[in-house]
């Protein structure tokens, strides 16, 4: 949703992804644009203190954010800063948790982005042993899709072709395309979690969207019937993509 801040039009952009996919990428290639201020994953410390689950990191990322997702959305709602006119709000999807306010998505721009959901399994199973699908994201995908709308990306697309899905991806936003967004400096960003080197080895490395690989995904037996339980999902999702 695009909204006028002391005359100026800004647009926030909610996108919407499960785990082990590229999403921090994704942050970095909207980072890379001169008129982008970026959020990273806002909910993140409302999640954990809701939840008391011990990610990496935990203590740092409670005193990092705010612990109630009231007071997070409200944050998401500030003026930017000089200069930028449009905000990225990168968002994990299982982090919208059932006491989580739905409210504020009408006043965005939501926006998701999806990944097979064998290679979702097979990828979160090296660091989790037993994920559920609430943790994968799929259903919270969709009831914000089914209400609000908003484009799809599919990130097995997105490596094979960044400037034609960004192109398509920018235009379904209402906003201009920006070479910017193909490649970026490595290292570290100061709008980064605290969680960052836990878990953002990989991207701080990156200079660019890595190269699709077309690897089958090895999906641990006891976990065959989560991607049986996420397919429906994402083929609802997939059906939309750009």
């Amino acid at each position: 949703m695009a909204t006028r801040s002391a005359g100026t039009r800004v647009t926030r952009i909610a996108m919407w992804s499960g785990p082990r996919n590229v999403s921090t990428a994704l942050m970095r290639s909207f980072g890379a644009r001169a008129d982008c201020a970026v959020v990273d994953e806002p909910l993140y410390a409302a999640y954990l203190a809701a939840t008391t689950l011990d990610h990496p990191g935990r203590a740092d990322v409670l005193a990092s954010q705010p612990t109630h997702w009231s007071a997070a959305v409200t944050g998401l709602c500030q003026p930017l800063p000089a200069g930028r006119t449009l905000q990225y709000e990168k968002h994990m999807a299982h982090h919208l948790l059932p006491e989580v306010g739905r409210g504020w998505l009408g006043q965005v721009t939501n926006a998701y982005l999806i990944r097979d959901p064998a290679h979702v399994v097979a990828s979160y199973a090296k660091v989790r042993g037993e994920p559920t699908l609430d943790d994968l994201g799929y259903p919270q995908q969709v009831e914000i899709f089914r209400r609000h709308g908003g484009p799809v990306l599919d990130s097995a697309a997105l490596l094979r072709d960044p400037a034609g899905q960004l192109r398509t991806l920018c235009a379904e936003l209402g906003i201009d395309f920006d070479d910017a967004m193909l490649s970026w400096p490595p290292g570290r960003r100061d709008t980064d979690g605290v969680w960052a080197p836990h878990w953002y080895a990989a991207v701080e490395q990156s200079t660019g969207f890595a190269p699709y690989r077309d690897v089958p995904a090895s999906v641990p037996a006891h976990l065959a019937h989560l991607v049986v339980a996420a397919q429906p999902y994402y083929d609802e999702l997939a059906a939309h993509r750009i």
